[in-house]
């Protein structure tokens, strides 16, 4: 185990057998978060960045079996902010001291190419670097989002079983999904992708799978988040809830891509109350604090239990600063690009 983790290390490389291996050891947890904090250390620094969360819609066209956002949960409320409401979101986050901001929705039909475009363009003219999390779309489409000023694209490809993808997400297409990454790697997005962990019949095989994929699409920032069953799907009694585990494939995605950005996720923070912290001291350089409107926050479930749900944009922003704080590191100070997609750019 040692040696291997020292390999990892030293050459970012390791077999999809030794991956394997070292994410069914129950012993290396903190071997491995321990080797990580020392790479993203070496390689991205103490600062942690702040994106700010804005999520517009929580309409669906899509039917996921673990999503809360799933266009058959009829108890939902659903809601679509105002092209005005987003972009004023967008200032007070700047007003806040954000630099990037993420807008992050349902794959909702009625925020069409000129939609968006019209969104990017307001909030562009604020200054502000802006990550784009709406799912599935054409190259096209990415095209124009690009041409009208985003900067980065979040699409997780959320797992490399094509079965595993096909049972959990009907009437989608792995292969399609797969395009849209290297869609936007071509186009010269700043690249974000990631994987659930803990579905159902998941194997270690398949997450090692998972991290191998994203070092082959050469992504610049990689989500982690463990899979908590929503109580309005079908996969409600499932048991998922992985912590250590998405800890140890988070670490493992740190050790191979040393010099991306890795977000501690607020699924993290949910099924622990040390778990985002816990994250940031193995790998993590980036929180993503909510700052959607307070009335809108517990209706974008993905999942029960979110932790920001409650607390107004300001006082989240400042939970999180504390907890920085709190851990010796730094607020980052610029926009927060990923030293790896730099790199790329020279």
């Amino acid at each position: 185990m040692e040696k291997l983790i020292e390999k990892a290390k030293k050459t970012h490389l390791l077999t999809k057998e030794e991956l394997v291996f070292l994410l069914q050891d129950e012993k290396n947890l903190i071997p491995l978060l321990d080797a990580a904090n020392e790479v993203r250390k070496t390689y991205v620094g103490d600062e942690i960045h702040l994106r700010g969360l804005i999520e517009f819609s929580n309409f669906c066209k899509n039917n996921c079996l673990y999503c809360g956002l799933r266009r058959d949960n009829k108890k939902l409320s659903r809601y679509r902010m105002d092209e005005e409401t987003i972009i004023s979101l967008a200032q007070h986050a700047k007003d806040m001291g954000f630099k990037t901001v993420v807008l992050q929705s349902g794959e909702d039909l009625h925020f069409n190419t000129e939609r968006m475009c019209r969104i990017i363009k307001g909030i562009k003219e604020l200054g502000l670097a802006l990550t784009l999390s709406i799912g599935e779309k054409t190259k096209e489409e990415y095209a124009a989002y690009k041409q009208a000023g985003a900067d980065r694209y979040l699409i997780r490809i959320e797992t490399t079983d094509k079965k595993l993808y096909a049972d959990n997400d009907p009437g989608m297409s792995w292969e399609e999904r797969a395009d849209c990454i290297r869609n936007l790697k071509a186009l010269g997005y700043e690249l974000g992708s990631g994987c659930l962990v803990g579905l159902p019949n998941q194997t270690l095989s398949s997450l090692a799978d998972d991290i191998l994929f994203f070092k082959e699409t050469d992504c610049d920032m990689i989500g982690i988040g463990p899979f908590i069953p929503h109580p309005d799907t079908p996969l409600k009694d499932a048991e998922g809830k992985k912590l250590n585990l998405s800890l140890k494939v988070m670490a493992l995605t740190r050790l191979l891509l040393p010099d991306i950005n890795i977000p501690a996720t607020t699924a993290m923070e949910t099924l622990a109350p040390d778990g985002q912290t816990k994250a940031l001291n193995g790998g993590a350089n980036v929180i993503m604090p909510n700052i959607t409107l307070t009335d809108f926050r517990q209706y974008y479930q993905l999942y029960p239990g979110k932790t920001t749900t409650g607390y107004t944009p300001d006082a989240t922003l400042q939970k999180v600063i504390d907890k920085i704080h709190f851990l010796g590191r730094t607020v980052g100070l610029g926009y927060g690009e990923s030293p790896h997609w730099l790199k790329e750019q020279c």
